[in-house]
Order: structure tokens, then C-alpha cells, then sequence
């Protein structure tokens, strides 16, 4: 498996963000951070880059279950979805693989977990 999910959506940068947005709240899922990568190298660096941003998000009930089962899990909290322009109104939906991502947590209900959050993350790409 990869470590992420993704789908290409042909649409403007900022209605790719709302679409996703919204497809991840339809799966439980809030946007609790953003990140723009764009301004931020631009800022620290000086360099110009593509459009990148960062969606923490997370689904609070699955987020319980499995910080009771391993408080530490949350060092991996939130699931990260990026939206990432690759060319004119070509736009990269990608979230992360939360069974990848957790493989090395060897704990059971995490894992579960980890598998019902991967089927909300895709069936949210697989809306949009």
C-alpha cells in the first residue's frame, strides 16, 4: 500500500480546498489546522513555490478511541491532507494512508482505528 491517497481534481486552487473541505466533513472530519507552504517558504526563504497546503484533519471520535487505547498515538494526530497545485487549475488532493502510517504502533485497536479512518479519508477523495 502508499503511504497516501490521491486524486487530481481540474478546478482553481482555493475551490479545491473548499471541495475537499467539505468532503472531509461529510466523513466526520474537521479541519483543525492549516498550513500554507507556499507562504511560508516564500516567507522564511525568499523562494517562490507552488501552491501547498496543509489540512490537519480530524475525525474526534476515532481520534478518542485511539489516544485510550495509546495515549502517545497523538504524536501522529491529525491526518494530514494536502492540496497541492501541479500546473493551470491542476490540483492534487492527497491524504495520508493512516494504516501506513501507524504500522509501527503495535497495538490492535489502533490499528482498527487506523483502517475505519483510512476508509473515511478515501471514500472523502473518492467524492470529490
Amino acid at each position: 500500500m502508499a503511504y497516501y491517497f490521491s486524486k487530481m481534481l481540474h478546478t482553481s486552487f482555493s475551490d479545491a480546498a473548499e471541495k475537499v473541505t467539505a468532503a472531509l466533513l461529510a466523513e466526520g472530519f474537521g479541519v483543525i489546522s492549516e498550513i500554507d507552504l507556499h507562504e511560508k517558504i516564500k516567507l522564511k526563504l525568499g523562494v517562490d513555490f507552488k501552491k501547498y497546503r496543509i489540512l490537519g484533519a480530524c475525525n474526534p471520535a476515532f481520534s478518542y478511541k485511539a489516544l485510550q487505547a495509546e495515549d502517545k498515538v497523538g504524536v501522529m494526530l491529525p491526518c494530514n491532507v494536502l492540496v497541492i497545485e501541479q500546473g493551470d487549475n491542476e490540483i492534487e488532493i492527497a491524504a495520508v494512508n493512516p494504516t501506513d502510517s501507524m504500522i509501527s504502533v503495535h497495538n490492535k485497536v489502533v490499528t482498527d482505528v487506523a483502517s475505519m479512518v483510512g476508509e473515511h479519508l478515501r471514500r472523502a477523495l473518492d467524492s470529490l
